[in-house]
C-alpha cells in the first residue's frame, strides 16, 4: 500500500498567529520552529513514501524549504487542514492508496502514533481513521486546567464498542468530577488518514453546525455519514501534547528536555 504524509500548516492560526514559524528548545538547548520539529516527526515514520508540507504562506514555505521539505502550496480559501489535503492529493503526480494527515502542530507525535495508523489503513473498507491514546494524569490535568481557565486545548474522543467514533470534542468528554478517581477519557490523536476518494467527497460537502461549533475538520465525517475508525495506541510512557496555546510551549519544551529530544 502507498502512503503519503501531508503536514498542512497555516500562518493565520486564529488562536496562535504564527504558530509554525514558533521556536522550541529542545534537550541539547537547539532551537527548532514547530513545523521543523512536525517534519522530523514524519521523516521518522516507516512506510510513508514521501512527506509535503501544506501551506498557502510564504513565510512558512520558505522556512519548510530552508530544511529541506517538499512543499505543496495549497489556496488560502482552504477552511482546514482536510481541505488543504484534499487540494494537495491532486497535485500528486501519482495518486496513494491513502493520505496521512499530520497536524503541523503536533511534534511529540511519536512515530508508531503513525506507523499504527498506515497499519490499520491497509483495510480497503477503512475509509478515514484516527488513533486516539487513553489519558495518562498528568494529560489529563491539562485538559481540566485549560477547561477551567477557559483555554481550549486538545480533543477528546468517545468512541462506541466496536472502535468507530461516536464524537470529538474541545471539552473534556465523558465529565471528569474528581481527578483522583476520573472516568475514562480518550485524547485525540490530531493524525488523519484518508482514501483519496473520501478526501474528494469531503471537499464537496458544506460544514456543518458540529463542526462549526467545535472547530473539529474531523465531524465532517460524521455528520456526513461515513464511520470514523479510532486507532488505539500506546504512547509508550511518553507524553503527548499538541501546540495549541502559547502556554503549550513550556509545556512541549519540558517534554523535549525530560525525553531527551534535541
Amino acid at each position: 500500500m502507498s502512503a503519503v504524509i501531508f503536514i498542512p500548516a497555516r500562518y493565520a492560526s486564529t488562536r496562535y498567529p504564527g504558530k509554525p514559524l514558533v521556536e522550541l528548545t529542545g534537550a541539547t538547548g537547539e532551537k527548532k520552529t514547530l513545523i521543523r520539529r512536525s517534519w522530523d516527526c514524519a521523516q521518522s515514520v516507516k512506510g510513508a513514501d514521501a512527506v509535503y508540507v501544506l501551506t498557502d504562506d510564504e513565510r512558512i514555505a520558505e522556512a519548510a524549504r530552508g530544511f529541506g521539505a517538499d512543499v505543496l502550496m495549497t489556496s488560502p480559501e482552504a477552511r482546514n487542514g482536510t481541505e488543504r489535503c484534499a487540494e494537495a492529493v491532486a497535485q500528486l503526480p501519482t495518486e496513494p492508496d491513502a493520505v496521512i494527515n499530520l497536524q503541523g502542530d503536533a511534534p511529540l507525535t511519536p512515530p508508531w502514533f503513525v506507523e499504527a495508523l498506515i497499519e490499520r489503513m491497509q483495510d480497503p473498507t477503512v475509509e478515514m481513521a484516527t488513533p486516539v491514546l487513553k489519558t495518562d494524569h498528568e494529560t489529563l490535568v491539562h485538559f481540566v486546567t485549560d477547561r477551567q481557565n477557559g483555554r481550549v486545548g486538545g480533543t477528546t474522543a468517545v468512541m462506541r464498542p466496536d472502535g468507530t467514533a461516536l464524537y470529538f470534542s474541545k471539552e473534556v468528554l465523558p465529565y471528569v468530577g474528581n481527578l483522583e478517581n476520573p472516568p475514562e477519557v480518550w485524547h485525540h490523536v490530531g493524525v488523519y488518514g484518508y482514501r483519496p476518494a473520501a478526501l474528494r467527497r469531503y471537499a464537496g460537502w458544506p460544514e456543518g453546525p458540529l463542526e462549526k461549533a467545535e472547530g473539529l475538520e474531523q465531524l465532517r465525517f460524521l455528520e456526513n455519514g461515513v464511520p470514523v475508525t479510532c486507532v488505539e495506541v500506546d504512547a509508550r510512557g511518553r507524553v503527548f501534547w499538541e501546540l495549541n496555546n502559547p502556554v503549550d510551549v513550556a509545556r512541549i519544551e519540558g517534554v523535549l528536555k525530560k525525553e531527551g529530544i534535541a
